[in-house]
């Protein structure tokens, strides 16, 4: 999105704020700096990828808006402190943070078969990480009495997931966790909340790869409102979060999955008098 096509000034969400994105540099965190920015925020571009990083920050500031690229793996125990104090030289302070990275590898499938290694690697990726940047920005968003933190769980976090019972319950961590400290610290002007993604074509999850043409007909019947999403679809909902447009809000982690969770495994159907099966053979 560019900044020139964009409403005035004073109609931007986040005018002169300074937004941190943790992967960054493409997907829904790509999105997510890309629609900060046309609000007005001076986007930190956190990301392991040096050329996506790059071209995101150059894509904002070449649209006249602000940015910098820190290319840094977020796995790593010193990347929370390098990105603040990069943030902190480079803007004096911290009003939002995206904890948008998160990974469904290394999967750990069946429990009986898995490793302490494949745990600790989805524990790193999905949780650690997310403790770590928000530790990190936390005190100097006390200080200013202000901020907006919000972390990216997954709808396998609200429901249960067999294929990887791990990751479900490090991705259900992760909304604890934000429930948790939104409470702690609502009273000193930080807000913390989540979304939980489902049915969007990300980096990791290439749906227009992985769904045939002639399966496409079928996307209805998997999401109620009847389209793949789009890393799009994220970030305007990580900006409701960022800005005072959810200034009651904290605590919660909004599903953006076009209503595949409160569906709760019921699908449209064409052969059922109701239109909905909850036994989709031949839907």
């Amino acid at each position: 999105m560019s900044v020139a096509s964009t409403p005035g000034t004073t109609d931007r969400l986040l005018h002169g704020r300074i937004a941190i994105v943790t992967g960054g540099g493409g997907g829904i965190g790509g999105a997510v700096s890309a629609l900060f920015a046309a609000h007005g925020a001076a986007v930190v571009v956190v990301d392991n990828d040096a050329t996506r990083a790059a071209a995101v920050a150059d894509g904002i500031v070449g649209d006249g808006g602000r940015a910098i690229a820190v290319v840094r793996d977020v796995c790593d125990a010193d990347t929370a402190t390098a990105v603040r104090d990069a943030t902190l030289d480079a803007y004096g302070r911290i009003d939002v943070l995206v904890n948008n990275v998160g990974h469904y590898q290394p999967r750990s499938g069946d429990f009986d078969t898995s490793n302490e290694t494949q745990w600790q690697g989805l524990y790193e990726i999905n949780y650690l990480h997310i403790l770590r940047m928000t530790h990190a920005m936390l005190p100097t968003m006390l200080t200013q009495h202000s901020g907006a933190v919000v972390n990216v769980s997954s709808v396998e976090g609200m429901r249960g997931y067999p294929p990887d019972p791990v990751y479900g319950a490090i991705k259900a961590a992760v909304i604890q966790f934000t429930k948790s400290l939104g409470l702690q610290v609502a009273a000193h002007g930080v807000r913390v909340n989540g979304i939980a993604p489902d049915m969007t074509e990300t980096l990791q999850l290439p749906f227009s790869r992985w769904v045939p043409p002639e399966q496409q007909y079928l996307w209805p019947t998997w999401v109620p409102v009847g389209r793949v999403g789009v890393a799009d679809d994220q970030a305007r909902a990580v900006l409701f979060l960022a800005s005072e447009l959810s200034g009651f809000v904290t605590g919660h982690t909004i599903p953006v999955d076009g209503g595949t969770a409160a569906a709760g495994g019921w699908y449209r159907s064409q052969r059922k008098p109701s239109g909905w099966t909850n036994a989709p053979i031949d839907p």
